[in-house]
């Protein structure tokens, strides 16, 4: 299995991972704006539907208010050019016959033919028969069981609710003295039904009921409109609401793609970094191992390269450092002199050429970092830097620290401002090195709010510049980047 599949494995977890919390946020919203959907469309059914049951028991109540008695019987002329009997909904108005003796003129007596009917007065009345907005009937007919006459109706029956139903509805009403509302079917739809009773003026007997149809259909256009709309509405946020979770998952996921970035470039450090000195530990072994009598010989180049495998141990723990998080990034008052006076000290012995020129700098850095950086920049000089023309490979190094920058130079084959980006990318190295070191530093620069810069040394050679932020701007800077 390669390096890339074996980061490929973390991906796909991440993208999984991306798309789960997409799909949750989705349907939590969807979940959401369904109940919202379902109480707004609910809420307004029920408005229109109280509306349609409120004007109809208004149209109820005022055909009622207009049937009255008088010695010649029941009088129905107040309902003819009454707006509550020409509106959409239909009005009927059923008589008891038991309980108002004989049926009025017009009304079927019980051999079922017309008759000249009587009220209880004993007069004759006609008013059934009417024109206009009043439906004639020609004669009063039975509306169903329980002795009604249906003897007034207003309109077309344009909503097919039976005779037997209406009839049932005006006795409930006129049984339980209450007004009735229902929904009944009507063929394949459902109507709405209001029943409410009248009364002998003198009696105040109940003698009879009005019964008012509704059509749903008619007033719920406006309803079905706003259902459509708010499906529609809901339909497009639930899309929105998908788009926006899928960016805000990857928002949040960010510190975890950059996290396992950090990490597979610490390995690949790792692994490139340690890869040559086991290479030469182990070839210096076996070679040793051949022929006991040499290891002597073969001793300095095992500890060569152990002290290269313990520099690139610290170099790749150092950047781990870097990649985690804001805690571990420590800025103090620091004096810069002394840190690199002490760094210089720890140099390894030989043809070397040290110059010091160092003035009191007090920065705020990390101590444990900025060593780091300032002993790459003397490794990177011991190991390029040598002078040219000098057969035993000795090093002349000046080292200098103004104010808050760290310069130290060699007489080595010098380097070009522009070629500096190129060096301090990982792994690109002028020779004989990993070119992990002048990036390190480079990183470690940033993090302070510094620079690292090169340019070229009067009289041959190059001087590397490393420029720590002032007091106070390592904090900000790191807080920027973690």
């Amino acid at each position: 299995m390669t390096d890339r599949d074996r980061a490929a494995g973390p991906r796909r977890r991440l993208r999984r991972l991306q798309r789960r919390l997409t799909l949750a946020y989705t349907l939590t919203t969807l979940v959401g704006v369904s109940v919202l959907s379902w109480l707004v469309i609910h809420t307004d059914g029920r408005s229109w539907r109280n509306a349609e049951f409120d004007e109809m028991l208004r149209h109820a109540a005022v055909s009622t208010s207009l049937i009255y008695y008088t010695d010649a019987g029941v009088q129905l002329d107040g309902l003819r050019d009454d707006e509550s009997t020409r509106g959409r909904h239909q009005v009927f108005v059923l008589l008891s016959r038991t309980r108002i003796g004989t049926p009025a003129k017009g009304v079927a007596d019980g051999a079922g033919k017309a008759t000249t009917g009587r009220t209880a007065a004993g007069r004759a009345t006609d008013e059934v028969r009417t024109t206009g907005a009043v439906r004639p009937t020609g004669r009063a007919r039975p509306a169903g069981p329980g002795g009604l006459d249906r003897v007034f109706t207003s309109g077309s029956r344009s909503v097919p609710v039976s005779d037997e139903r209406i009839a049932a509805l005006a006795r409930t009403a006129m049984d339980e003295d209450v007004t009735v509302r229902e929904e009944v079917p009507a063929g394949a739809r459902t109507a709405y039904a209001v029943a409410r009773p009248f009364y002998h003026d003198e009696t105040q007997e109940t003698t009879g009921a009005v019964v008012v149809i509704g059509d749903p259909g008619l007033r719920m256009a406006e309803h079905t409109r706003l259902t459509y709309a708010v499906l529609t509405g809901s339909g497009l946020l639930t899309l929105l609401a998908a788009f926006t979770g899928h960016l805000l998952s990857g928002r949040s996921l960010r510190p975890a793609w950059q996290a396992l970035e950090a990490q597979e470039r610490l390995l690949a450090d790792a692994a490139h970094e340690l890869r040559t000195p086991v290479a030469i530990m182990r070839s210096s072994m076996d070679v040793a191992g051949t022929d006991p009598r040499n290891l002597p010989t073969h001793l300095p180049r095992i500890r060569r390269a152990t002290d290269r495998l313990t520099d690139v141990v610290e170099n790749v723990l150092t950047r781990g450092r870097l990649q985690d998080s804001a805690a571990s990034f420590s800025p103090v008052p620091l004096r810069l002199d002394q840190l690199v006076e002490d760094a210089c000290g720890e140099l390894p012995p030989g043809r070397l050429t040290l110059t010091l020129r160092l003035d009191e700098s007090v920065v705020d850095a990390d101590p444990a970092l900025t060593r780091v950086a300032v002993r790459n920049l003397l490794d990177n000089a011991l190991r390029h830097g040598r002078t040219p023309g000098d057969p035993h490979g000795g090093a002349e190094i000046d080292v200098s620290v103004r104010g808050h920058t760290v310069s130290v130079a060699d007489r080595g084959p010098g380097v070009a401002a522009e070629e500096l980006p190129e060096l301090t990318e990982r792994f690109r190295s002028r020779g004989g090195g990993s070119g992990i070191g002048l990036s390190l530093v480079r990183e470690i620069a940033a993090a302070h709010g510094g620079t690292l810069t090169a340019r070229p040394r009067p009289g041959g050679g190059a001087a590397f510049l490393l420029a720590l932020g002032p007091a106070g701007q390592a904090r900000h800077a790191r807080a920027g980047t973690s």
